[in-house]
């Protein structure tokens, strides 16, 4: 029993250093070179860049897909490295 509890903390440091280590990785998203995104580890949006020439008030839409597209890009990234960083544990979902 006790070996087990041992283990089970030995995996919560492991898994809280992962989270912290996730929180401190940024991953970046482009779309066209006109819209970048910047999120972290944890797939949360920190930075979003916009080039001017992005901006036409008569085609708005074709902004709201170029920050789409960045942002999917972004959190495709950092879903790399959620599973990166997670790989060796053998933990189902995490």
């Amino acid at each position: 029993m006790k070996k087990l509890m041992k283990q089970m903390q030995q995996a919560q440091l492991a898994a809280t250093k992962i989270q912290d280590d996730l929180a401190a990785q940024t991953v970046e998203g482009t779309a066209s070179g006109l819209v970048t995104v910047t999120m972290n580890g944890h797939g949360k949006v920190q930075t979003l860049k916009i080039k001017p020439e992005a901006v036409d008030g008569d085609d708005v839409e074709a902004l709201e897909d170029l920050i789409l597209a960045a942002i999917n890009d972004a959190a495709e990234k950092a879903e790399g490295l959620q599973r990166e960083a997670t790989a060796g544990l053998g933990i189902p979902g995490f």
